[in-house]
């Protein structure tokens, strides 16, 4: 039997039904907003499988292009494999559900949400979102619920929740938010420089406009809900843990405590391996698995970190709380890239180039769900091996890697110049060289700093930064005591509570997102993490302008140049010509790729100026209108006794009246001028037929100066026919 609960969002309704699709998961429900529906359904293996030492929770979103009423693109017409969009859903609807499974729970666990139908306005990520914490609600699973999300977006100064692909064209904010009943549990987006007051009050829109999903599953659950099931955390004996913190717990903060990464890393595997040794030695290999040493030695780490940042005042690399490591920015190192720009923090670094490119080069993608369907400014982020020292598969971009560029592209997007003042396809490439801690805020800093080299004209600068956070909590599941800590390191990261990534100019905040491993923080320590933010924020920009504090006024002489010519849109068939002869003709002459615009725009790109010069005169011959009062000088193509009809552009002649062809009587346009000859002409007038009239009299008269008496200088034919 099936059940439906209704949430009222902002201007929409949400709702949300189970037990009528996907029974046999051991949670499902379908979630509509408009006509976009999504089926959400989540189901967990009975037992843990053996040797695990993790979580494993999957989460899958996939469209299909049904939903829209479409056939896939590409020559196989059916979905492959995920799109740069689907990847990006998995990791929003992933990020909040995961901290919210206990500790110890290592059976696995599967979220898959299909698109079912998508009505171009509605995105589905949001619902997705709570799809899954509502069928995780509804099942047996032991999942900490409810969550409830929603995206909100700033028109005209006015906070809007869900707001749909038309309303966000107006918004100057994309803040997906999602808590539980009373605290933030994750957010990510981006914003066109908003100030961080603004930004604070989008967060408490957010946290109130949840307040009805929250609502909603817990009506659904209380109607339909299962039992949880009960499951045996898998922890450590007591006395081997006991043992294991006997045999380096005296140690293990002099390891910590070494400032270089690997060095450090090194000293506490030393450590992990001579407790694995005595633990087998005194409990038997049957009894200290891989499992049983990883997690001993992790929870030992992580207490001794926990300890040094709250009671010791201590970070592992020496810094204070508020402190950041070196900075160091570099750009235009590598010579034959369009620009390059090196940043490190520390022992993070990433190294980005950009490549500029047309209009053609930007990246089409099916959007089934709505909104932008190409985009013109692109980073991609890679993340190999070697940038922590170790050795591993190499293929394509993983999830984390989508992720951690879209951060990063979307932090960027903002303060890159329209096209119509910058009519390029732009993209970074963005590499990290050394990693220890939030590199993808280093490809926002290396990736400005390769814009700036390339000559972009941004708007403004813009930096990153990863705020984290330590806490104590206490039998009441309250946090009691905190510190928030400046640029965290990859253990810090690892063995805190939280990675706050915010990335703006001086003027505001462009990007964000905010990941937990507590089930959700008051909004209390998100203003001082912000505010935090903008203090590192400001020093690393300093730092940035310090090596190029503006676009370079050359441009690379590898980067392709741009003239862009309008043109009257009537007149683009005339330039393509017939079978696009005329274009072709161009292009081949000039050496030019050019692109032509529904508006009459017409783009030409070239690697050389005398090919730019080419392709400018022969659009502006083709397309442009004879002017009354210009000169002109054009090929004489027919001879009459009435004159004589001169091609002043191409395509477009007009007549020389044999009373014009000199200042003097003529008897026959042939003793002046003859088929094929080049003369100057101005154009007297036009009729209201379109025919032009032309005098090489008037245009003697205006280069007079300039004609010589062996070339231009009028002589009559004979002695008689001079008046």
């Amino acid at each position: 039997m099936s059940h439906k609960v209704t949430a009222k969002v902002g201007g929409g309704e949400i709702h949300i039904e189970s037990g009528k699709i996907a029974k046999q998961a051991d949670g499902s429900v379908t979630v509509q907003l408009g006509e976009t529906i999504v089926l959400v359904a989540a189901c967990g293996s009975s037992k843990p499988r053996p040797g695990l030492d993790f979580f494993p929770l999957t989460v899958d979103y996939r469209e299909k292009a049904a939903a829209a009423g479409r056939f896939p693109g590409g020559f196989f017409k059916r979905e492959g494999r995920p799109s740069e969009k689907e990847i990006l859903t998995c990791r929003v609807t992933d990020r909040p559900i995961r901290p919210l499974f206990p500790k110890g729970y290592f059976n696995e666990v599967q979220v898959q949400t299909l698109l079912l139908s998508a009505d171009g306005q509605n995105d589905s990520d949001i619902l997705s979102m709570n799809g899954a914490s509502a069928a995780l609600m509804i099942s047996d699973l032991p999942f900490a619920g409810p969550i409830g999300a929603v995206r909100v977006g700033r028109i005209d100064g006015a906070f809007v929740a869900n707001p749909t692909h038309d309303q966000m064209e107006s918004s100057d904010l994309d803040l997906v938010y999602v808590g539980n009943e009373s605290n933030m549990v994750m957010f990510e987006g981006a914003a066109d420089e908003i100030a961080e007051a603004d930004f604070l009050k989008a967060l408490e829109f957010g946290q109130e406009s949840v307040a009805p999903l929250i609502a909603a599953q817990k009506e659904l659950c209380a109607a339909v809900g299962k039992a949880k099931r009960e499951f045996i955390p898998r922890v450590v004996a007591p006395d081997v843990m006991a043992e294991a913190e006997s045999i380096i717990s005296d140690r293990i903060t002099d390891a910590l405590l070494i400032q270089a990464k690997l060095e450090r890393e090194a000293a506490c595997n030393a450590l992990k391996d001579e407790m694995a040794e005595k633990l087998t030695e005194k409990f038997g290999e049957e009894a200290i698995t891989g499992f049983i040493v990883g997690e001993a030695f992790y929870s030992i780490q992580k207490a001794a970190v926990r300890k040094l940042v709250l009671d010791e005042g201590k970070r592992l690399d020496g810094r204070g709380y508020d402190d950041m490591r070196q900075l160091t920015s570099e750009a235009g190192m590598i010579p034959r890239t369009h620009g390059s720009g090196l940043f490190s923090r520390g022992e993070t670094q990433g190294l980005s180039l950009v490549t500029l490119g047309t209009t053609d080069d930007t990246q089409s993608y099916d959007a089934y769900t709505g909104g932008p369907s190409e985009k013109r400014f692109m980073l991609h982020y890679n993340f190999p091996n070697f940038s922590v020292g170790e050795t591993g598969r190499i293929m394509g971009p993983g999830r984390r890697e989508i992720g951690h560029g879209a951060l990063a592209e979307r932090s960027i997007a903002p303060v890159i110049p329209n096209i119509e003042d910058f009519p390029y396809a732009v993209r970074i490439t963005a590499e990290i060289m050394e990693s220890n801690g939030s590199t993808s805020m280093a490809a926002v800093c290396s990736g400005t700093l390769a814009l700036l080299d390339a000559g972009v004209p941004l708007k403004r600068s813009v930096a990153g930064i990863s705020i984290g956070l330590c806490t104590r909590i206490n039998d009441n599941k309250e946090i009691e005591d905190y510190k928030l800590l400046t640029d965290i390191i990859g253990w810090e990261d690892a063995f805190c509570d939280m990675d706050c990534k915010i990335a703006g100019t001086d003027q505001g905040i462009t990007g964000f997102q905010l990941d937990l491993k507590l089930q959700g923080i008051p909004q209390s320590i998100m203003e001082e993490a912000i505010v935090k933010a903008k203090t590192a924020r400001t020093a690393i920009l300093s730092n940035m302008n310090g090596c190029l504090s503006k676009e370079r006024e050359e441009m690379s002489p590898y980067a392709p140049r741009i003239v862009t010519i309008q043109v009257d849109p009537s007149k683009i068939g005339e330039l393509i010509g017939p079978g696009g002869k005329n274009i072709k003709r161009i292009v081949e002459e000039s050496g030019c790729e050019i692109n032509i615009e529904d508006d009459g725009r017409v783009l030409v790109y070239s690697m050389s100026a005398e090919g730019l010069q080419v392709a400018k005169e022969c659009i502006d011959g083709i397309t442009a209108e004879v002017e009354v009062g210009k000169l002109y000088r054009g090929k004489v193509v027919s001879i009459k006794d009435f004159g004589c009809f001169v091609e002043v552009l191409p395509g477009k002649d007009g007549l020389v009246h044999i009373s014009e062809l000199a200042n003097f009587r003529v008897k026959k346009t042939e003793d002046i001028v003859k088929d094929g000859d080049e003369i100057w002409v101005k154009c007297i007038g036009v009729d209201d037929k379109g025919r032009i009239k032309l005098s090489r009299k008037a245009a003697m008269e205006d280069r007079k100066a300039e004609f010589s008496d062996d070339e231009d200088a009028d002589k009559p034919a004979s002695d008689d026919s001079e008046e």
